[in-house]
């Protein structure tokens, strides 16, 4: 079989160089519309992160010190290192009680051993609340009925 460039100045050759070029084109356009479509939304990747953390994290005890909104901030201390940080919990607001302010005090939360920082206190799979703030919700909803 002859070169490719050798190949060109026959009359066949021009047609097989156009057909590698569609194709190779084909295969970009390709590539790129598979890499736009594996992008993950912000929302994913946090609740890959939650996931991840529940799988590999550390338990500790933290603090909740306010909420609002369904965002729970809360400290913690690691090896001497206090954190401060929140969460968002809205995609759990079914498991919060109507009362949020039951849920200041401690709690259990879970960090990334490498990196402390990252934290968790509420997860699709596990939750750190204390279930005297969840039953807080029962007793009130029983008294109201």
């Amino acid at each position: 079989m002859p070169p490719i460039a050798a190949s060109i100045l026959v009359p066949g050759g021009v047609v097989e160089l156009s057909f590698l070029a569609l194709l190779a084109i084909l295969l970009i356009v390709a590539g790129v519309l598979l890499f736009l479509s594996s992008r993950q939304t912000a929302a994913q990747r946090e609740k890959r992160r939650r996931l991840a953390l529940n799988k590999t994290g550390r338990m500790g005890d933290a603090m909740i010190i306010d909420v609002r909104d369904c965002v729970l901030y809360y400290s913690y201390e690691i090896r001497g290192v206090e954190y401060a940080t929140a969460q968002d919990a809205s995609d759990f607001r079914e498991l919060l009680p109507r009362e949020t302010s039951a849920l200041i005090g401690p709690v259990g939360m879970k960090f990334a051993p490498k990196n402390p920082a990252n934290s968790i206190v509420i997860c699709e799979e596990w939750s750190g609340l204390r279930p005297a703030a969840l039953q807080f919700q029962e007793t009130e909803e029983k008294k109201h009925s």
